[in-house]
């Protein structure tokens, strides 16, 4: 009965008739907004260029990428590293006008594929080595490519240990990404599709964080495999609207 589901769910059956999907936005229902909304009081950093990273040929960082569990725990990695890997997994891509050389700034586009350009994720830190912040609880604004403060509170390590199931090393590294969802943004189009899309964009998004990091000379692994409701708590998302979908600490290669 499980597989029976699991291949289902696989299946692109509602697209076999496109116009039997029902959905918010055939119902004339507002779109929702694409990102996350900022406190008034919201503490807010700058991030340093990402473009003057990752220059070795893409298909040397194809055929290296590899998951890593082990991080020097004595290295710190940049702030302009953490700003390219960022810029690569969620930033907003430039876009010309045709014939032009001249970038279009403030496109919804991103530099991963996302299914109907909806974007439905949000991409938290938990810092512990990166040179220029304090530790804590952060989470990327892709407009202005920024960060925004959280929490100042240094995150205790036991806690990532235990919201990852009780496995050590992902204590170990310089910085550990997560990624929530918000599903509506792709449900208000998508409707009963929107599963499947969520898990191949998720796909795309960490993908990018793999190249990228492999590109600089950093190690991470991809998790999916945690506990959902301390993951939720440590990211501080109530758990129905938003909640975690996935996870990968970051950090030196030893």
């Amino acid at each position: 009965m499980i597989l029976k589901k699991v291949r289902e769910f696989l299946k692109a059956n509602d697209w076999m008739d496109p116009n039997s999907i029902e959905s918010d936005r055939k119902k004339g229902i507002p779109a929702p907004d694409p990102y996350k909304s900022i406190p008034e009081d919201g503490k807010i950093i700058d991030l340093p260029s990402p473009k003057n990273l990752g220059q070795i040929p893409l298909i040397e960082t194809i055929v290296n990428r590899r998951s890593h569990r082990k991080y020097n725990t004595e290295e710190l990695i940049s702030l302009e590293e953490l700003s390219f890997l960022l810029y690569a997994t969620q930033g907003l891509a430039e876009r010309k006008k045709k014939g032009s050389d001249t970038p279009i700034y403030g496109s919804r586009f991103r530099n991963v594929a996302s299914g109907g350009n909806k974007h439905p994720f949000e991409t938290y830190l938990v810092v512990y080595r990166v040179t220029g912040l304090t530790n804590g609880l952060y989470r990327y604004l892709p407009v202005g490519h920024k960060l925004l403060i959280v929490d100042e509170k240094e995150i205790p390590k036991e806690e990532v240990i235990q919201a990852y199931n009780g496995r050590k090393f992902i204590g170990d590294a310089a910085v550990v990404f997560i990624w929530s969802t918000i599903p509506y943004r792709t449900y208000h189009t998508y409707g009963s599709t929107t599963p499947k899309i969520i898990a191949q964009d998720s796909g795309h998004l960490c993908q990018n964080l793999y190249l990228a990091c492999t590109s600089i000379g950093l190690g991470m692994v991809a998790i999916g495999a945690y506990h959902q409701d301390r993951m939720d708590q440590l990211i501080k998302v109530d758990g129905t609207d938003e909640f975690v979908v996935y996870v990968a600490p970051v950090g030196k290669i030893p």
